[in-house]
């Protein structure tokens, strides 16, 4: 999820202080410096300058593994059209959905189900470009219930048809970390972003 230039650029400007990526996912990013040398405030200043936010609180923390797995369930694995996304987040985290929602949605400008379903159509939409599928495969793939249910859904987030969609070529979609992607960090050596 995180772009190639983006690592690149982050790499190169870690670099130069000594600092060195050991892992970088979506979210998180594992760090090696010396504290004595980079002072974390110096590390934040790098974060902040490439439109990253360092994350420490605990709920603030939960709000991005929230996005991550959802993002993970929608574009990383197969999707599991039985397997409903509520009971996918309440088996991942071993909290309920009610308070997994009511904390996301006191972060964050949008509910946990909105942002499933903003994710569900950028992954309709990658799908319907690349084509290959027809829009009952697509439907039945993530777990809609009709093809007229996805066309209905489709058109209240873009605001075009799904065929509208597929006529016009040059409508572009949205990079998956603006729809809400910021950066955590725990208390250790080990940082996350």
């Amino acid at each position: 999820m995180v772009g190639r230039c983006c690592i690149h650029l982050l790499r190169k400007e870690l670099a130069i202080d000594g600092i060195q990526i050991l892992a970088l996912e979506l979210g998180i990013v594992h760090l090696i410096y010396d504290s004595e040398k980079v002072p974390w405030e110096r590390i934040q200043g790098i974060f902040n300058e490439y439109g990253f936010e360092i994350i420490e609180d605990r709920e603030l923390i939960l709000v991005e593994q929230i996005k991550k797995a959802v993002i993970d369930l929608v574009h990383h694995t197969t999707y599991n059209a039985m397997v409903r996304n509520s009971d996918y987040l309440v088996e991942r985290f071993n909290m309920s959905y009610s308070y997994l929602s009511s904390l996301f949605s006191k972060h964050e400008n949008i509910t946990l189900e909105k942002f499933t379903i903003l994710h569900k159509i950028e992954k309709v939409k990658e799908l319907i470009t690349y084509g290959g599928l027809t829009l009952s495969e697509i439907a039945y793939m993530m777990g809609y219930s009709s093809v007229q249910y996805l066309s209905t859904q489709f058109k209240n987030v873009t605001g075009i048809s799904v065929s509208d969609y597929k006529v016009k070529k040059n409508i572009p979609r949205k990079p998956l970390e603006t729809l809400l992607f910021t950066i955590k960090n725990p208390t250790s050596v080990e940082k996350k972003m």
